[in-house]
């Protein structure tokens, strides 16, 4: 019966893109660069929004040492193009967040927004090398290039004064929804079904804390939205990684029978 619904996928993503086209730009908020964390500490301005950017490389560095050692084993295999991608975005966005963090303005904003961008290409390549079992390098160069180019045409669009930030969006919410629906659609373990389920369903409650900075900043005092979707955004990224993880350490022929 899923049979059926294998190009669903690709009507999802023109449906969004159509959207997207008929909608006309989407413009960065204004006062966007205003956050709630002003504190500096030991001489570094927006302290706790720089430095809960630690965690992404944290993450990244785990999930290379533990991965790109068994890129070659099968279960992982088929993606590890892709989860390659996604662990140097990781990476790149610990660097390239902090870095714009210390002064927000839109030409730092670049170096953040790329490497997340990078990463969310990577993951949808990953993922679907996983469920298709098929090579994800062909896919990995082409998102990496959409990757790029999203992030291009805001800062150049914002440069002659209607900044659009329509493909960068774009990018950011296709994951959402298609790894599940790639997912349920190849039958994918329920372990990895569940494990990046919860870390799609952070990464949302991240995006919410990011819009709500300034709110959860006044109810929480100490701890910004814009602090708090670091955390949830590398919580979210590690357990994506801890089930890649699991799944290489897992005896093989568990795994053959659960992918049954």
């Amino acid at each position: 019966m899923k049979l059926a619904y294998r190009h669903l996928p690709l009507v999802v993503t023109a449906l969004l893109a159509a959207a997207a086209l008929f909608h006309g730009p989407i413009a960065q908020p204004a006062g966007y660069h205003d956050f709630a964390d002003q504190k500096i500490v030991f001489g570094i301005p927006h302290f706790a929004d720089v430095i809960s950017n630690l965690g992404f490389a944290v993450v990244a560095v785990w999930g290379w040492i533990k991965l790109a050692p068994a890129r070659r084993h099968p279960d992982i295999q088929s993606g590890w193009a892709g989860y390659r991608l996604f662990l140097i975005g990781l990476f790149l966005t610990a660097l390239g967040s902090s870095w714009y963090h210390l002064a927000p303005d839109n030409a730092s904003l670049v170096w953040d927004r790329l490497p997340i961008a990078l990463a969310c290409g990577g993951l949808l390549a990953g993922v679907w090398g996983d469920v298709r079992q098929q090579e994800s390098r062909g896919l990995v160069a082409g998102l990496a290039l959409i990757a790029v180019a999203s992030v291009g045409w805001w800062y150049f669009t914002d440069l002659s004064g209607n900044g659009d930030l329509r493909p960068y969006l774009l990018l950011q919410g296709l994951p959402i929804l298609l790894i599940p629906l790639w997912q349920w659609i190849y039958n994918t373990p329920g372990p990895d079904r569940l494990a990046f389920g919860a870390a799609l369903a952070l990464y949302v409650i991240a995006k919410f804390a990011e819009l709500n900075d300034h709110e959860i900043a006044a109810a929480l005092g100490g701890l910004t939205g814009h602090t708090l979707k670091h955390l949830l955004a590398t919580a979210a990224a590690g357990l994506i990684v801890a089930r890649l993880v699991r799944r290489i350490h897992a005896p093989r022929t568990t795994q053959q029978l659960v992918r049954l």
